[in-house]
């Protein structure tokens, strides 16, 4: 088991659990455990954000490891980067976290590293030796930026009619979706772009949705786009302010796909949170679903070992494999809009034969993950999960960056959905009392 990667890279309280002293330390260990001659670096706005980013490239320096500086960057941009220039590529970030905590991603040439890697990486952060040997170069570049943006040459983008309101969360994506928003439309707004440091995620962007959905009352706008702190999530809202999150971004692009003969398979990649709706609506459209552990690294698996084109999750984070291999709130900002503009249609006539069913998170916090594997629980989940078989949906488990355990339920029946939440509530607490 890892001790300080998890499901998305490094993630803890900035400056304490994530010292510079720990930065350098992960600096020192990526040189010698990939080797690499040149790492690129990026940051989000989080004000420990440049201590971190420098402490990594000060540990991969004195190693004689050359290191590019992006700055504040997104981090599909720093996969992307990374990927085609086939470096190693750090992201300093806590994605949708708040400011007073902060990540590390790394990336090996453009993907996130193997399990059996991230072992070696914390075995020499725990024990290895640290050295100086001659020094690297440093130096700034606004390369990645430019490398970026050729993405959306092959997409042929033209002005869009529509309005657009866009929130960046005042994080990483801040500066790069507004350049690139304006270029196909000049009726767009944009909030969540004054970052000072503390402010990221803070009341705005895909985690805090009321942002958006209260500017959407101010003024009329067609669409509008909130993504989270380090820009790789992305939800989407019509112009009454309904929410559209991944699994339903990925429906829509979807369908769009499956018209141009260019979703592969014919089949999405959505995860066991999938609401059994919308896997329905799937169905009925034709389309085939394959379903993985929560994380886009098991998206991204599935999509790779079977050539996918499309799959995410219903936190909005979306990957279009046939445009990047990595997850983008902007680009799929972009490319729904090419979409609607193409079709002439709108959020809400492109779902309109999508019924979502009631769906309830409760989080039970204080109880140890041990619980989950106690027998008369193992076996209650089970017996629950067969009763309601594909008409529902039963997820339990404990938070990979929390100290909580995760019960979703979602059915057809509401009442249903409150009665087995309840249950698994007063079992939970029960049987871990005494852990």
């Amino acid at each position: 088991m890892a001790k300080y990667f998890g499901t998305d890279g490094i993630r803890g309280v900035a400056l304490e659990k994530l010292s510079t002293e720990f930065a350098f330390r992960l600096g020192q260990a990526i040189a010698v455990v990939f080797s690499p001659k040149e790492v690129v670096i990026g940051i989000d706005t989080r004000e420990s954000s440049p201590l971190l980013g420098y402490a990594v490239a000060h540990g991969l320096n004195a190693k004689g490891v050359n290191v590019i500086f992006a700055g504040v960057v997104s981090t599909p941009m720093i996969a992307y980067y990374s990927k085609i220039k086939n470096i190693i590529g750090v992201m300093i970030t806590a994605s949708h976290n708040p400011f007073t905590d902060n990540g590390i991603k790394v990336f090996n040439k453009g993907y996130k590293t193997l399990d059996e890697d991230e072992l070696k990486l914390e075995a020499f952060i725990d024990h290895g030796t640290l050295t100086h040997q001659s020094y690297g170069q440093f130096k700034y570049s606004d390369d990645i930026e430019t490398e970026y943006l050729k993405i959306y040459d092959d997409l042929n983008l033209s002005q869009t009619h529509l309005k657009v309101l866009f929130d960046s969360a005042h994080g990483a994506n801040h500066q790069i979706s507004r350049k690139l928003i304006s270029t196909i439309t000049k009726s767009f707004h944009q909030i969540g772009n004054q970052p000072d440091g503390k402010n990221i995620n803070l009341s705005c962007g895909s985690t805090h949705l009321s942002a958006i959905q209260n500017e959407m009352k101010q003024q009329p706008y067609d669409i509008g786009f909130s993504f989270d702190g380090d820009g790789d999530r992305i939800i989407a809202l019509d112009s009454d302010g309904t929410i559209y999150d991944g699994d339903m971004i990925i429906y829509m692009i979807g369908k769009y796909l499956k018209s141009k003969h260019l979703l592969n398979n014919n089949t999405v990649v959505l995860t066991k949170m999938s609401n059994p709706g919308l896997l329905q609506a799937l169905k009925n459209h034709g389309i085939s679903y394959e379903l993985t552990d929560i994380g886009d690294k098991y998206v991204f698996k599935a999509l790779e070992d079977n050539d996918y084109t499309i799959g995410g999750e219903s936190s909005g984070h979306v990957i279009l494999r046939h445009l990047l291999h990595s997850g983008d709130g902007l680009l799929v900002a972009i490319y729904l809009i090419k979409i609607l503009d193409e079709l002439k249609t709108t959020l809400k006539e492109m779902t309109k034969n999508v019924t979502i069913y009631p769906l309830k998170t409760t989080n039970i916090k204080g109880i140890s993950k041990e619980v989950l594997k106690k027998p008369n629980v193992i076996q209650t989940i089970e017996s629950i999960k067969s009763s309601i078989n594909t008409d529902g949906l039963l997820l339990v488990r404990p938070s990979g960056t929390e100290s909580l355990i995760r019960i979703t339920v979602s059915h057809k029946d509401l009442s249903q959905v409150e009665n087995i939440t309840q249950t698994l509530i007063t079992l939970i607490e029960k049987e871990g009392q005494n852990l």
